[in-house]
């Protein structure tokens, strides 16, 4: 009988497959946060009574329509999910242009009665600090979230400035007590202010102009932001045998699709790379990102992949 590895090698397996450089030159800063999965998983099951915090939403103005990505609040849908079936309460926060393309990936994942907080850009941020000061969250994560660059601007790829379609919710990240967990892909995403923005500036298009100065606990770095939501469902379910199979569930090919179909059909939502409304993420198609799916599946399944 084949001896399962221990399981924290198998969740840095599990970031080794979502480490695959899509086109971004991003293989130095997969380095820079190498064993960000764990410590991110482990933050999560060491809490005494985790409730955790989800913010998305990355809002694309010169998409057709203008419209949040797809990249993102399809892996906050999942995992919100996947942490309220194994009993950690979460709620999800964005701001008001990302707002449709949000509450349509929770009712694609049929999780429509997770609590959903929009603030609208240019609102004061103390209002949902405080509530989520008072819902008790342990555990603030954000997804494929815009972050604030050195000169206090949120940018996209393209180094231009997204800050009259974004709401700061940085000030959200950090304002505690909560820890912090981050996924982005780029540069410019909240909780990549935990890499050098030198580093970024050296590697990453337009590096120093974008990189996010907001930094996480526990950063995440993916070739896309979907996946590393993928890969801390499959970490949780690693670690936690008794969570195993009720986590696998959301790792499933049909639930993903049915998120990003409910995003174009109802968000509206565009790929952030193309920037029309097609069932892809970043320019890639579901074949692609299934892929990755299902790899991480069997390996938290059968302890590798064939």
């Amino acid at each position: 009988m084949a001896i399962r590895p221990h399981p924290d090698l198998l969740v840095d397996q599990i970031e080794r497959l979502i480490q695959v450089d899509v086109g971004r030159n991003i293989s130095a800063l997969f380095d820079a946060a190498r064993g960000g999965l764990r410590g991110a998983a482990s933050a999560l099951l060491n809490a005494r009574s985790s409730r955790v915090g989800l913010i998305t939403g990355f809002y694309v103005p010169q998409g057709t329509p203008p419209a949040a990505e797809t990249d993102g609040p399809v892996g906050a849908a999942l995992l919100a999910k996947a942490l309220t079936a194994v009993g950690i309460p979460s709620r999800v926060a964005t701001d008001e242009p990302c707002r449709g393309a949000c509450g349509a990936a929770l009712t694609g994942a049929g999780a429509e009665d997770i609590a959903i907080d929009i603030v609208a850009v240019g609102a004061p941020l103390a209002p949902l600090i405080e509530a989520w000061r008072r819902a008790g969250i342990t555990h603030a994560i954000s997804i494929e979230r815009c972050g604030r660059s050195a000169d206090g601007a949120p940018r996209n790829m393209r180094a231009q400035d997204i800050g009259s379609y974004t709401a700061p919710l940085d000030d959200l990240f950090v304002a505690g007590p909560w820890q912090t967990i981050a996924v982005g892909d780029g540069g410019n995403e909240i909780g990549m202010g935990a890499i050098s923005r030198s580093l970024i500036a050296l590697h990453v298009a337009h590096g120093e102009t974008i990189a996010c100065v907001t930094p996480a606990q526990h950063l995440i770095v993916a070739g896309v932001s979907n996946w590393g939501a993928y890969a801390l469902i499959g970490a949780l379910a690693t670690l936690r045998e008794d969570w195993r199979r009720t986590l696998v569930a959301c790792l499933d090919e049909r639930l993903d699709r049915a998120v990003l179909e409910a995003m174009i059909q109802h968000g509206p939502a565009v790929d952030g790379v193309s920037r029309l409304p097609t069932l892809t993420v970043d320019g890639l198609d579901l074949v692609t990102h299934h892929r990755i799916l299902r790899m991480i599946r069997t390996l938290v399944e059968r302890g590798h992949v064939l």
